[in-house]
C-alpha cells in the first residue's frame, strides 16, 4: 500500500512539475511577464499590412494584433521583417508570432505551428487589358509572361498552373504588377484580396481581373512548435472575435479592409 501511495505521489509530483515547466516555457506567459506582444509581419501586403503615407504600419492584421494585445492586457510591438526571413525570425525568438497574411501549408507546418484559419483567400490573375485571353488557362502559352512574387504561394500556384508560359518573380507584389502595367509581363498571379483592391485603384481600366480563384488558401497565425498553451489561447481568441455578435469585431474588420476602399487614400 505504501509503495502504491509513493508511486501515486511521485506521479502527481511529475505532472505538477511538467505543468510548471510548460507555464515557464509558454510564449503566452513570457508575453504577460514582458508586458509586450511582439508581432512579426512584412508591411507590403495590402490590405493586411502596409505602410501609410506617414510610414505607419496599418491594415487588417495590424488591427487584429491590436485587439489581441488589448485582450492580453499588454502593449503591442510590430516587428517589420522581410518575407524570406520571417519564419527564421520567429524560430530565433525575434517575435512571438507571425501575423502577415501567411497561408497555411504543409511545408511551412513542418517548421511552425498554425492557429486555425482566420480568413480564406485564393490566387487570382490580373491581366493586361491588351491581351486577348479569356481565362487563366488561355495564358498558359509560350508567348505569354506571367509575373508573381518570389517565395509565396502565388509563385507555387503560378508554377503549377502555367507550365508553358514564361514565369518571372519579384521581391514584392508591387514590382510584379508594375511589369504588367508596363507591358513587360502579360499577367500576374497573386492573392485575391490584393488583386481586388488593386483593380479598384491603379488597375482600373488598365488591367482585367480573372477573379475565379485558382487555389484554396487559408491564412493563419504562425507560432513556434511545442507551445500548446499559446496555441490554445490564440484559437480561443479567434473563435471569440468571430462568433461574438455583440462586439461584431471580425465582421467590422472585414468590411473595413476588404470591402470598403477608403483606406487606399492613406497609402496612395
Amino acid at each position: 500500500m505504501k509503495k502504491l501511495l509513493l508511486a501515486f505521489l511521485m506521479l502527481i509530483s511529475t505532472l505538477v512539475a511538467d505543468d510548471i515547466n510548460l507555464w515557464k516555457t509558454s510564449t503566452l506567459n513570457k508575453i504577460l511577464e514582458r508586458g509586450v506582444l511582439r508581432v512579426g509581419m512584412e508591411p507590403g501586403y495590402m490590405p493586411f499590412e502596409m505602410k501609410d503615407k506617414k510610414g505607419r504600419i496599418i491594415g487588417y492584421d495590424v488591427d487584429m494584433a491590436k485587439k489581441m494585445a488589448k485582450d492580453m492586457g499588454v502593449k503591442l510591438k510590430l516587428v517589420p521583417t522581410a518575407w524570406d526571413g520571417i519564419i527564421a525570425g520567429l524560430i530565433t525568438d525575434k517575435f512571438d508570432l507571425i501575423m502577415s497574411g501567411m497561408t497555411i501549408t504543409q511545408q511551412r507546418n513542418l517548421k511552425v505551428n498554425f492557429s486555425d484559419a482566420y480568413i480564406v483567400v485564393g490566387q487570382t490573375v490580373m491581366m493586361n487589358n491588351k491581351i486577348s485571353a479569356k481565362s487563366a488557362k488561355d495564358l498558359d502559352k509560350k508567348q505569354y509572361t506571367i509575373a508573381t512574387k518570389l517565395g509565396v504561394t502565388g509563385e507555387i500556384a503560378t508554377r503549377k498552373f502555367f507550365k508553358n508560359a514564361k514565369i518571372i518573380t519579384f521581391e514584392t507584389e508591387a514590382d510584379a504588377v508594375s511589369e504588367v502595367l508596363s507591358g513587360r509581363a502579360d499577367a500576374m498571379v497573386y492573392d485575391q484580396p490584393y488583386n481586388v483592391l488593386f483593380m479598384s485603384g491603379k488597375g482600373k481600366g488598365r488591367l482585367i481581373h480573372l477573379d475565379t480563384p485558382l487555389t484554396y488558401e487559408p491564412l493563419g497565425w504562425a507560432i513556434r512548435k511545442g507551445d500548446p498553451d499559446f496555441l490554445n489561447w490564440l484559437n480561443n481568441f479567434l473563435k471569440q472575435v468571430k462568433e461574438d455578435k455583440v462586439i461584431n469585431f471580425h465582421e467590422k474588420l472585414y468590411k473595413k479592409w476588404l470591402v470598403d476602399t477608403k483606406w487606399l487614400k492613406r497609402v496612395q
